[in-house]
Formats: structure tokens, C-alpha cells, sequence
């Protein structure tokens, strides 16, 4: 199944950009009449047939459409601060893609070690980790907020947790959360959230949870948390 990504898709025709075409054309080498499909981000996945094997200008032709393909029942919010090494936020993004998740908000707390990031090619890793696991939704990546700015906003999420280990009693995550209920969750950097960040977030409303008995990297952390709230949903 060979999908691509059309954010903006009109009609009953479509171009492939030009890194598209060539993908599809002299990489996987689809002729005149090969079925494939396109999705725009937002749920609709379209089946279309290649009208014109053009290599530059690729010309599909929409066939049907599905809308809200594979609409998962509940939205997840992860915030979490970006790893010093790059690659390994990047490795976070593209699983929490592929398990699903909403939107992802990249955070800048007191002990991160990353104060910037791309956005540009984050969304890149995201749209790239949406064909491969054939999903229709694309999750949305904020820029990079202070933590401190973020959980004094008011954030639509019926489940409002930070993840942290400067208590040995919390709540395991999965017992906080509720089929179809959305979730939102703060992931700390690498060192974790300071106490003064935790009491913070808790005195905004936020529930305290763990991840796991063991103590575990961000990246990790975020996966285990997008694979927990999913599971529960039966997703």
C-alpha cells in the first residue's frame, strides 16, 4: 500500500509535488494506470490511479474517498522537553506517529539541555513516519514553549498529568486514564523535572503520575506513555 502525502487536494485530480513523483515514479517505479494512495493529513485517505507518469509532475486521478481513516477514539497531547541529542527526539516523534498521537508540544524546562529545535524537519519526520505506518492523520508539532508559560494555559484535555520521579508513590499512568477521555502529559528532560516545575504544574491542575518502575530516558518515557494511553483506548 503506497501512500502520499497531499495536504491540499482540490478536485478530482492531483500533482504530486516533484520529490513525490520521482518517489513514485523512478523509485518505485508505479506506471500509467497503478493504483496508489493519497491522504491529506486530516483523516481522508483517497485511492487515486496515475493518469500521467510524469516523473516531475506526477497527474493522479481521485478514484473514492475515505474520511476519518483509522480515527482513533480520544486525543492525546504529549509536551515533552527535546533530548540533547537530537536523533533520539526525532526517534521519539517518529513511534509516537506510528502508535498514534494528536500533537506534540516540545518543551524548554529549567534542566533542558536542547533550547531550540526545526520544526521544518521535525514535520518532515512526522508526515514521513504518517505514509510509513498508513495512517490518515497528521500529528500537529508546536514550536518550543517554557514549561512555565504552557501549563498556566488553559488546555482542552479531560486528563491533565505530569510524569516525574521526585515521588516513590504515584499513580501508575494507566490508572488515571479513561476510554475516549482526552490526555494530555508533560514528559520532563533528561533529569527530570525540578521540584519547584512539579508543584507548578500540580497547583495547575495537573495530576502527578509514573510511567514505570523503572527509571526511564524522555524518549523512552514518551513512547511508553503514547503506547499506555493508546492501549487503554483499545487502539
Amino acid at each position: 500500500m503506497q501512500i502520499f502525502y497531499a495536504p491540499q487536494i482540490e478536485g478530482d485530480e492531483y500533482r504530486l509535488p516533484e520529490d513525490e513523483s520521482k518517489h513514485c515514479i523512478r523509485v518505485l517505479r508505479m506506471q500509467q494506470g497503478d493504483e496508489l494512495y493519497l491522504t491529506d493529513g486530516c483523516g481522508n485517505l483517497h485511492t487515486a490511479r496515475i493518469a500521467d507518469e510524469n516523473p516531475k509532475r506526477c497527474l493522479v486521478q481521485i478514484v473514492s474517498t475515505q474520511h476519518e481513516y483509522g480515527k482513533r477514539p480520544f486525543n492525546l497531547h504529549i509536551a515533552i522537553a527535546p533530548t540533547k541529542n537530537i536523533e533520539r527526539f526525532e526517534w521519539f516523534l517518529e513511534k509516537a506517529t506510528e502508535i498514534g498521537v494528536d500533537t506534540i508540544t516540545p518543551l524548554l524546562c529549567e534542566r533542558s539541555e536542547r533550547k531550540d529545535i526545526k520544526v521544518e524537519r521535525l514535520q518532515k519526520i512526522v508526515i514521513s513516519a504518517m505514509k510509513q505506518s498508513v495512517k490518515a492523520y497528521l500529528p500537529i508539532i508546536n514550536s518550543i514553549q517554557p514549561l512555565r508559560n504552557f501549563v498556566k494555559h488553559t488546555h482542552q484535555a479531560d486528563l491533565k498529568a505530569i510524569a516525574h520521579c521526585n515521588s516513590w508513590d504515584l499513580t501508575p499512568f494507566q490508572q488515571v486514564i479513561h476510554r475516549g477521555r482526552s490526555v494530555l502529559v508533560l514528559i520532563g528532560p533528561e533529569g527530570d523535572f525540578t521540584p519547584a516545575e512539579v508543584n507548578l504544574a500540580l497547583n495547575s491542575g495537573f495530576t502527578g503520575v509514573s510511567l514505570s518502575t523503572s527509571r526511564l530516558r524522555t524518549e523512552t518515557a514518551g513512547v511508553v506513555a503514547c503506547h499506555t494511553a493508546n492501549l487503554i483506548n483499545g487502539v
